[in-house]
């Protein structure tokens, strides 16, 4: 972390992702953007083609993300809009787009995620949601490194959640194999993965000029919740005591990934979470706003990246 100093904007939870951008020029950069063909997704990657950059949709459903294309150039104007395969839970297919990535690369985000998913695992019997939304990005990120260093001031984006309040990285058992499986904490450790790999890729990669911050971009009715149903919210809402949900658009939504992306505010920052275009002080329980200090922990950034490394080796 470059300074202790609380970054503050004048954004809010109202701005779009258009206006965050707006007067920033992203000719010549190039961004790619995970599950850019849904949700806030796709309004980040509007967003930044939207002031020049070249956008690299990475996608599950490659149809989907090549109609996604096709609109962002028709609402912007820049024809710089590629489509890649990726799925996350499959490391086969991260190394294979880490394989074709050429030249240097400016922007990553790490969007791309599944929420409260029913028990699943991956073939090497890792909890599909710990799989998909840290070690998959985990993967790509440490793999495309190369050309973020090549790209010179690079940034890396970790679309986090408040549910990283629910869980910190449970070690001695991250994968459920002896705890009974909670869909609620599974998702919540995996969003607090999410911050602590910011923490540790910022303090790794600081010589290389890439800083990562985390972000939680609101609540925005997306194919993302595809798992939670109108009784489980109104269950979350009653933990919570009852406090009314404020739902923001996908353009909102987008606001504070673009921001993390593009803004002269952060240049130079890493290892931040922010929320609502801001850096998100301390949380403050019952509260769901703010920060874990389990999600800042430098000791538990360190372990988790050593965790991974082995975790993707074995």
């Amino acid at each position: 972390m470059t300074s202790s100093t609380r970054i503050t904007t004048p954004f809010d939870r109202d701005s779009t992702a258009a206006e965050v951008v707006a007067g920033i020029d992203l000719t010549g950069r190039r961004a790619v953007v995970t599950g850019g063909a849904s949700g806030i997704g796709i309004e980040t990657a509007r967003a930044l083609a939207g002031a020049g950059a070249e956008v690299t949709l990475a996608v599950r459903n490659e149809r989907a993300g090549h109609e996604v294309a096709a609109d962002i150039t028709a609402t912007t104007g820049n024809e710089r809009i590629a489509v890649a395969p990726l799925d996350l839970s499959d490391q086969g297919s991260v190394a294979a787009f880490v394989q074709a990535w050429r030249g240097p690369l400016h922007i990553l985000v790490n969007n791309a995620g599944v929420m409260a998913s029913p028990e699943a695992r991956t073939p090497q019997g890792w909890e599909l949601q710990f799989a998909t939304n840290h070690l998959g990005h985990f993967a790509l990120a440490t793999g495309l490194h190369p050309a973020l260093a090549a790209a010179g001031n690079a940034r890396v984006v970790s679309v986090s959640s408040s549910a990283h309040l629910r869980s910190g990285v449970v070690f001695e058992d991250i994968h459920f194999r002896e705890r009974q499986y909670e869909p609620w904490l599974a998702y919540g450790q995996s969003k607090t993965a999410n911050v602590l790999f910011a923490v540790e890729a910022t303090k790794r990669w600081a010589a290389d000029g890439i800083t990562v911050n985390a972000l939680m971009p609101g609540a925005i009715r997306t194919n993302l919740q595809r798992h939670v149903t109108e009784e489980e919210l109104n269950r979350l809402r009653a933990q919570s005591g009852g406090t009314a949900t404020f739902w923001k658009s996908p353009e909102q939504g987008a606001a504070t990934s673009v921001l993390a992306a593009v803004s002269p505010l952060l240049a130079g920052v890493g290892g931040r979470y922010l929320e609502d275009c801001q850096e998100a002080e301390e949380n403050r329980p019952p509260t769901r706003f703010g920060v874990a200090a389990h999600a800042l922990d430098p000791e538990a950034a360190a372990r988790l990246w050593q965790v991974s490394l082995d975790t993707l080796a074995g």
